[in-house]
């Protein structure tokens, strides 16, 4: 397991949100949230949102909250990874800006949260830069890593070391290898490979789309088996703290649909299988009591579309952090969150 603190980066970021601050509430617990960013995943291949195949056997079984209606910052990783957590967003577009600004960890951070990133993949994209940060994808543990990769179960290998060593509010950003293509069938194991025939080259050119897509679905349904495994996790978790999760994937994905394969098409002409991407939360029991969320409004809530462009405002209300840069109507959480008192 590699460990670092910072990004090679053409410059030090600007400042985002120098005014933010947490209020502590008297006799408040710990909150534990961990934000996982699924790569590639579309919401279409997703059972939650009436895909024929049964592809989230476990997220089903586990009470979670599902946005059906999510939309994605771009259709690449290098796009959407730095826009997802910026204050600009899609809505405000603006590549040098985003950039050269922090991203809501740096605010969260500033704000006394304890933040780290842990990823399997391709890095943050500088989202992560200068704070603590885990790169998992060369560890070597067996049943999950051979071949120099590893499944994505290794982001909860050392999870138990995470929960003891955070005293206080912490974050936790997973970034998953999910269904990175085009070798889609080397993202699960064995025993994840139930949609048959199966393409099993990377050379996608190669394999009927019938088999494109059985490979993939096969990355939709290990995927799911984390988040459940992840889920339990923080179940358990309870004990000390209040814990929560968001699973947002950061682009979509064609699968041979009009000859595409792929993604990374120009956002003005993306088709919506590469920019619809799953959604999905999960609150303790325990979270929910805490901090005042009333399950059937957020179920109401998650009927309403989403994008990216929630995620900044929404990690700074479920963490309780003040700002001018906050705005209400874009946190997932806050028209139904019951208000604090300290």
């Amino acid at each position: 397991m590699k460990m670092s603190g910072s990004n090679a980066a053409a410059g030090p970021k600007q400042t985002v949100a120098p005014d933010a601050k947490r209020t502590p509430v008297q006799g408040e617990r710990p909150l534990l949230f961990v934000l996982v960013v699924g790569e590639t995943a579309r919401a279409k291949n997703f059972s939650l949102n009436g895909y024929a195949r049964d592809t989230n056997p476990e997220l089903a079984r586990r009470n979670v909250i599902n946005f059906p209606h999510a939309t994605s910052c771009g259709t690449s990783t290098e796009v959407s990874l730095p826009c997802m957590f910026s204050v600009y967003g899609r809505a405000r577009y603006d590549e040098r800006q985003i950039l050269s600004h922090e991203s809501v960890l740096h605010v969260l951070a500033r704000a006394g949260v304890g933040v780290l990133w842990r990823d399997n993949q391709s890095g943050c994209k500088g989202v992560c830069e200068g704070l603590p940060q885990e790169q998992l994808d060369g560890a070597s543990v067996p049943g999950v890593c051979a071949g120099g990769q590893c499944f994505d179960e290794i982001l909860l290998d050392g999870m138990d070391r995470v929960w003891r060593d955070s005293r206080g509010n912490a974050l936790v950003v997973m970034h998953q290898l999910g269904s990175h293509g085009p070798a889609y069938f080397r993202r699960y194991p064995p025993a994840f490979a139930r949609f048959q025939p199966a393409c099993g080259t990377d050379e996608l050119r190669q394999c009927p789309d019938a088999e494109i897509v059985n490979a993939y679905d096969n990355t939709i349904l290990y995927a799911d088996h984390v988040l459940g495994k992840l889920i339990d996790w923080l179940a358990a978790a309870q004990s000390t703290h209040d814990t929560g999760m968001l699973y947002v994937s950061d682009h979509g994905e064609s699968l041979g649909e009009s000859g595409l394969y792929l993604h990374g098409v120009p956002y003005a002409i993306a088709p919506a299988v590469q920019t619809h991407v799953p959604f999905v939360a999960w609150l303790s029991p325990a979270l929910q009591r805490d901090s005042g969320i009333d399950d059937a409004c957020m179920r109401k809530r998650a009927q309403q579309p989403v994008s990216h462009d929630n995620l900044f405002h929404s990690l700074l209300g479920i963490f309780s952090v003040e700002t001018k840069a906050y705005d209400p109507s874009l946190d997932i959480f806050a028209g139904c969150r019951a208000k604090r008192s300290n």
